[in-house]
């Protein structure tokens, strides 16, 4: 049995088989409101230092790269290492692309509306590093089976530098 399409009716299927097309690669997140959701979890508004303690490694961008939190003793934040860490545009001479290094941190939760959490990290060794010259600060996203860091660069894809706890 064949079917008559009404005027127009070809364009218009056309136009929808386009259409899905372009939506199918985001069939898996179409219940996520934001792709950090949809590829890490929820982005945290608040965490403790317990919570974020272990060891991440990376992901994506971060390949290769680990992190390690550890607490100190009930207050917040502790002291880091980090392997295989970004090097900022003014160190990149002097230690190259990456580094291995030390240092302390600690957590703030969105103070205001629209805000999440961050870790910021002060790393101390090989040298001190001076605000923005290395990845110094990353945003939290948890969901039931997974915490990751990650570096919060643009909302509307899944961010590139990204480390999962293991």
């Amino acid at each position: 049995m064949s079917r008559v399409l009404p005027a127009g009716g070809r364009p218009r299927l056309v136009t929808a088989a386009a259409v899905l097309g372009l939506l199918s690669p985001l069939a898996g997140c179409s219940s996520a409101s934001s792709s950090v959701e949809a590829c890490m979890g929820k982005q945290a508004v608040s965490a403790t230092s317990g919570e974020l303690a272990g060891t991440y490694a990376g992901e994506g961008r971060a390949k290769g790269a680990t992190i390690t939190l550890k607490t100190s003793g009930g207050k917040p934040g502790g002291t880091v290492t980090v392997h295989d860490w970004p090097t900022g545009d003014w160190y990149r001479s002097e230690l190259g692309d990456t580094f291995d290094g030390k240092g302390t941190w600690d957590v703030e939760g969105g103070t205001r509306s629209g805000e999440h959490a961050q870790v910021h990290l002060f790393i101390t060794e090989p040298r001190l590093f001076l605000r923005g010259y290395t990845l110094d600060a990353l945003s939290i996203a948890t969901d039931s089976k997974r915490t990751h860091l990650y570096e919060d660069d643009d909302p509307d894809v899944c961010p590139a530098f990204r480390l999962r706890l293991t």
